[in-house]
């Protein structure tokens, strides 16, 4: 998996997600969807997420282009147009490879009502860090591995 600059200038990856591959995603930011998708229960969530290539998380023991899930995207932003145009502005065009989804009812799979990415996070009760899989577009799950370290701050610009 690797994590670069495509060719419109956006973050992302290169050629998709391998069938198989080890996931890297920050603690602080699956403890935080964890949070969030506990405080809607028994409402479902669907967040946006994106990566940070390994090379920008200093404390990263990882190959520099390495992509990790670091931030999401709050799904309240631009939530009255979203409802009247079905265009979700709280989250930049084309810049999140992932989405995070919470599943109430128990079900830790992909289902085709979830919001698809190149990478999906399924999350269900008790919402702690054994109750989340990573599944990929074919719905086949990839190893997720936490990883201990803080993401660059970012400001919109």
């Amino acid at each position: 998996m690797a994590c670069g600059e495509r060719d419109d200038g956006r973050r992302g990856f290169e050629r998709g997600v391998p069938s198989a591959g080890v996931v890297y995603a920050t603690r602080g930011l699956v403890e935080s969807l964890l949070r969030s998708a506990a405080e809607a229960d028994p409402d479902e969530v669907s967040i946006a997420i994106s990566v940070t290539p390994a090379a920008d998380l200093p404390d990263a023991d990882l190959p520099p282009e390495t992509p990790v899930f670091t931030h999401f995207y709050m799904p309240e932003a631009g939530g009255s147009v979203n409802f009247v145009f079905g265009v979700e502005l709280g989250t930049p065009a084309g810049q999140t490879q992932g989405r995070f989804v919470s599943h109430p009812n128990g079900e830790l799979r992909v289902r085709q009502t979830d919001d698809f990415k190149e990478l999906v996070f399924v999350a269900v009760p008790p919402w702690d860090t054994d109750s989340v899989a990573v599944f990929d577009r074919r719905s086949n799950e990839q190893p997720l591995e936490l990883l201990d370290v803080e993401p660059p701050e970012e400001f919109p610009e």
